[in-house]
């Protein structure tokens, strides 16, 4: 499956990125999985792990955007409970923003465990949206960071640069952030004019939930 996505403003804040929000400049496959899953109106983000992915950029480069607005800064305490004064917590900060953002996905889902595969229920998001269950916009990255559309790939869209994984590259993106511990796995990439099997990422399976080996009883006397 291969799909075209155009997205005209949007940004992907480093993870390092404080008071000056830094933006990677090409979209990390973590972000992308978060879409798709938006997109068939799947919550749980353990479902589909084990698909792959591969993203090309058509055009150049998106340019990157810098502007000023007001960010809250907080984190949840029982003495506020939830109620943060906007004067208190607000302050002003520097964001980047890309722009004109248009994307290529590929979606592999041979090696999923899920009984209804992530690329299945994608054709069916694209087909018979009636069927399936989602709240709110499809957006790429932040909530505000909307997008124009999602449909299957044409030759018409324009030629594609591929992220190809490469461990010396200078492009460092996220696969997968765990969400309890909110530690990365990242990958290095450079950009390819030429698709390569290598451009797949998978998105890291769940580990795997072994039984712990019995200890040994006393061997009777």
């Amino acid at each position: 499956m291969q799909l075209y996505l155009d997205c005209p403003c949007t940004s992907f804040p480093r993870s390092f990125a404080r008071d000056y929000k830094e933006t990677y400049q090409y979209p990390p496959p973590s972000t992308i999985y978060g879409l798709l899953l938006s997109l068939v109106g799947e919550v749980d983000m353990e479902v589909h792990r084990g698909v792959k992915l591969a993203i090309g950029i058509i055009g150049d480069d998106p340019p990157i955007s810098h502007i000023l607005r007001k960010q809250r800064h907080h984190k949840f305490s029982k003495m506020h409970m939830g109620t943060y004064p906007t004067g208190k917590f607000s302050k002003p900060n520097y964001q980047e923003l890309l722009t004109d953002l248009e994307v290529v996905i590929k979606v592999d889902s041979s090696e999923e465990a899920a009984p209804l595969k992530l690329t299945e229920r994608i054709a069916i998001a694209l087909t018979n949206p009636s069927q399936i269950t989602r709240f709110g916009g499809l957006s790429l990255g932040e909530s505000w960071s909307m997008v124009n559309g999602l449909r299957d790939y044409q030759n018409t869209d324009g030629e594609v640069r591929w992220l190809i994984k490469d461990n010396r590259g200078l492009i460092s993106l996220p696969i997968w952030i765990d969400r309890k511990t909110s530690r990365g796995t990242f990958q290095r990439f450079s950009l390819s004019n030429h698709w390569q099997e290598n451009g797949w990422v998978m998105i890291p399976k769940s580990p795997s939930k072994e039984p712990l080996p019995q200890k040994r009883g006393r061997s009777p006397r």
